[in-house]
């Protein structure tokens, strides 16, 4: 399935960005609603929030140790068998995380099971089948498509979540969140093939460990994955523990399921346009003001009123930038290294994203334990924050080249 790299992207290429798009948008959107049953569970087992944490924080973290393999696989056995085997992975593991009543239940079926599915059904694998499928100059607006399907997905199963909650219990709403994932198992057909299709003609492809060592020797790449670990570290907080900060200031639960809404709602408008951007400007530039951006917003919502309103307007703002990094950041390393190792290389970017995922969701039920607010962890994010926009500014990248129109 091929397009050329002149004209436009044919109908069946977009049938496969409809499929990445879908499957990322369930497995990320039920990842995501995950932070509204942290409470229930709580409340259910009794382990305490520092214990639950644990378990959301390890499944941030084996999401993304399972990257990198997942696209070594990918890369070798091709797409559609990961993808398949994720989604399977994800609604089991959410669908009898009811039924844990231990830390290490809720680890195997958070962490490992549910997480590492996710890992394997996850943007590693998806953004290399797509940037596999479409033309140099139109893989960042096509990644950009991919990412947004991820918001749409939180957009969608965040006001699902709560309504079954409310409706049928958490317990039912969490199995049933588990068996919708099974809606993307059909995709993983349309995402057929591996790295072979994706070197140009007469070209070898480099084996994995050659490019995995071409890759640590590249002062950029680790740059990118320094920032990408900042990514990590404020997505993985507000995924947890944005409703327990909503709940902190004494809001009820719906604004709590209608701030992750709006997070997956404008994160889609950020999504698609840094995709668009990403062609027109330097990619380093674009993350460096992204997580300006960030620092900025979380310093002026700490000094604004804690009102229902202000709530759904900082989630408007961090979801323009919750997962805008991602189109530029694999567009770097395509840029880099090309497509045909893409699956694990950016998997490797994507296990520093969730070592520091897994700082932010275990930190931030410590920190709240501790002093009965998430003030520190916000100082901290707009600490990190300001260090990631400052770290991608020696990235060594060319600009991007402009289309000269042709003479009349």
């Amino acid at each position: 399935m091929n397009s050329t790299t002149t004209g436009k992207p044919s109908m069946a290429l977009w049938l496969v960005l409809a499929a990445a798009a879908g499957t990322f948008a369930l497995t990320m959107g039920t990842r995501q609603t995950m932070g509204l049953f942290l409470s229930p569970l709580n409340t259910a087992t009794g382990l305490g929030l520092g214990s639950i944490s644990l378990a959301f924080a390890f499944g941030q973290l084996w999401w993304g140790l399972t990257q990198p393999f997942a696209g070594a696989m990918a890369d070798k056995v091709g797409a559609g068998r990961v993808l398949f085997a994720g989604a399977i992975l994800v609604a089991l593991g959410t669908f009898i995380t009811p039924l844990m009543t231990t830390t290490w239940g809720l680890i195997l079926a958070i962490g490992v099971l549910s997480a590492g599915g996710a890992g394997m059904a996850g943007p590693a694998v998806l953004m290399a089948a797509t940037t596999r499928l479409v033309p140099a100059d139109k893989r960042g607006l096509a990644t950009g498509v991919v990412n947004a399907g991820g918001s749409f997905g939180q957009f969608v199963m965040a006001p699902i979540a709560a309504a079954l909650m409310v409706g049928v219990g958490w317990a039912s709403a969490m199995q049933v969140m588990g068996l919708i994932v099974l809606l993307c198992l059909p995709a993983a057909f349309l995402l057929k093939g591996n790295s072979l299709q994706g070197a140009p003609a007469g070209q070898k492809v480099v084996g994995t460990r050659e490019a995995i060592r071409t890759a640590l020797r590249n002062p950029s790449y680790l740059m990118l994955g320094a920032g990408f670990f900042v990514c990590g570290f404020h997505v993985a907080f507000l995924a947890t523990h944005l409703p327990g900060v909503i709940a902190s200031c004494g809001l009820p639960t719906q604004w709590a399921g209608w701030s992750l809404a709006m997070i997956g709602l404008f994160n889609i408008i950020g999504s698609v346009a840094m995709g668009w951007a990403v062609g027109r400007w330097r990619m380093k530039s674009l993350l460096s003001l992204v997580y300006a951006s960030r620092a900025i917003a979380v310093i002026i919502f700490l000094m604004a009123p804690k009102t229902g309103p202000v709530m759904l307007v900082f989630a408007a703002v961090m979801g323009l930038t919750f997962l805008s990094t991602v189109p530029p950041t694999a567009g770097l390393v395509a840029k880099f290294f090309g497509p045909a190792n893409m699956a694990t290389l950016f998997g490797i970017v994507m296990l520093t994203h969730q070592m520091g995922g897994f700082l932010g969701a275990w930190l931030g039920g410590k920190v709240f334990e501790a002093t009965g607010n998430y003030d520190w962890i916000w100082y901290i994010d707009i600490v990190l924050a300001v260090g990631a926009a400052l770290i991608h500014l020696p990235i060594n990248e060319a600009r991007p080249v402009r289309a000269v129109p042709a003479a009349a």
